[in-house]
């Protein structure tokens, strides 16, 4: 297999070096819909409470890229039979470019517009981009494969594993990558051991079952960052602020509201018929700008909500319980005798993850299952071994808050 005279490096705070051995990667890396992810963070909003989390999708991608690239060297140097070497180059390609049809501010805006940044990968890489050229070199099916593997359609189940399952690439990186950027330590996780203990086994990606205790340190790892980072409830009011931002936008492009600012692609970004190209301009400081010149708009929700985003006005909190529905009669009429409407200044948010799916016979998980590998060669479900999954599997993390305005709007 063609490998570049010389390998490329990039230093990394997280893995300390990533490194490029296949012409192909480096033609991936250096083309104009991968270097746009420079442009996007990959948090999102978080930046407005953990302040060093502006890292971005690009860096994140290559993190995912090189663990992928590890564990199939270390598969490869070891010669196991169960891995399917003709795999390795759909396997690296999907792994940088898993996360190419990511958007501004990536999961924040997605449930308001409707977008599936899976969805927006597999259209980038099948489409005609630089990206797509780049992949027809290997063979013209070859994008098509990719593509399978970014939405797990992909035979063999195993290549699919590797960056989508309970145990993969994309997680183990977004762990470490945001646990160091937003300066917490509960992402950390011994990744060397992990690796080192992975095996391919019958179609599938196992674990040693003497690594149990490093996959119990890893879940917990995820569960803890969920907690203090991915559901902090600034953050989230961050979110609710910007989607109430975007349905604002949305309403008045409806109503034939005349914007005095509005750019390409921004009038087809929010009528929801953006073409690839036009998707490709968008990025964080284009929709930043955008909001920056929305703060002069006449439409009083619209500037107010985008003064609130910009200069960090963000929505006040209170917990309620999961079940708990607080007095919204109460509530809209309090709005409404600010001035302001419900629908823009009021949300009641429920967040809900569980840190681990045990296996179920018979049911496909949409993330695929942790094995642990004895040394007769059987397989064993982790949840079934540890008490700490177990525990995982029957605590799922459910928090509720009610958002509002604080300076219009007082409770007590």
């Amino acid at each position: 297999m063609k490998r570049l005279e010389e390998e490329k490096v990039f230093k990394d705070p997280v893995h300390k070096y990533i490194y490029v051995q296949d012409p192909l990667i480096w033609d991936l890396i250096n083309t104009r819909e991968f270097q746009r992810l420079r442009r996007i963070r990959q948090l999102g909003t978080s930046y407005l409470t953990f302040h060093g989390a502006e890292h971005s999708r690009f860096s994140h991608s290559l993190g995912v890229y090189e663990i992928t690239r590890r564990i199939i060297s270390q598969f490869e140097r070891n010669g196991y039979t169960d891995w399917p070497a003709e795999e390795r180059l759909v396997c690296l390609s999907a792994a940088l470019l898993h996360d190419l049809g990511h958007g501004p501010f990536s999961h924040s805006i997605e449930p308001v517009m409707r977008m599936n940044h899976e969805q927006w990968s597999c259209r980038l890489i099948l489409g005609d981009t630089e990206v797509n050229r780049v992949l027809r070199e290997v063979s013209d099916d070859f994008p098509e494969r990719v593509a399978a593997v970014i939405a797990k359609t992909y035979e063999p189940e195993i290549a699919v594993s590797l960056i989508s399952s309970q145990l993969d690439a994309d997680r183990m990186d977004y762990l470490l990558r945001d646990a160091y950027f937003t300066g917490v330590n509960y992402g950390t996780f011994d990744l060397d051991r992990i690796l080192r203990l992975m095996r391919p086994h019958r179609g599938r990606i196992v674990i040693k079952s003497s690594g149990m205790h490093a996959v119990e340190d890893y879940l917990m790892s995820r569960y803890q960052m969920y907690i203090q980072v991915y559901f902090h409830p600034v953050t989230r009011s961050s979110e609710i602020v910007l989607q109430k931002i975007v349905r604002r936008a949305v309403q008045l492009m409806r109503d034939g509201y005349a914007f005095r600012f509005l750019l390409p692609p921004l009038p087809q970004w929010l009528q929801g018929t953006l073409t690839e190209a036009e998707y490709l301009r968008l990025d964080e400081s284009f929709l930043q700008t955008a909001i920056a010149e929305w703060c002069g708009e006449p439409d009083p929700v619209l500037s107010d909500l985008c003064r609130r985003f910009l200069h960090r006005r963000l929505f006040q909190y209170v917990p309620l319980r999961p079940d708990e529905e607080p007095d919204w009669d109460k509530l809209r009429r309090l709005c409404r005798e600010a001035g302001l409407d419900p629908a823009y200044y009021l949300e009641a948010d429920t967040l809900y993850a569980v840190p681990y799916e045990a296996y179920r016979p018979g049911e496909r998980n949409r993330r695929l299952p942790i094995f642990l590998l004895d040394q007769g060669g059987g397989l064993t479900e982790i949840s079934e071994c540890s008490a700490v999954v177990r525990s995982l599997c029957t605590a799922p993390i459910e928090l509720k808050h009610l958002y509002y305005p604080a300076d219009r709007i007082a409770l007590a």
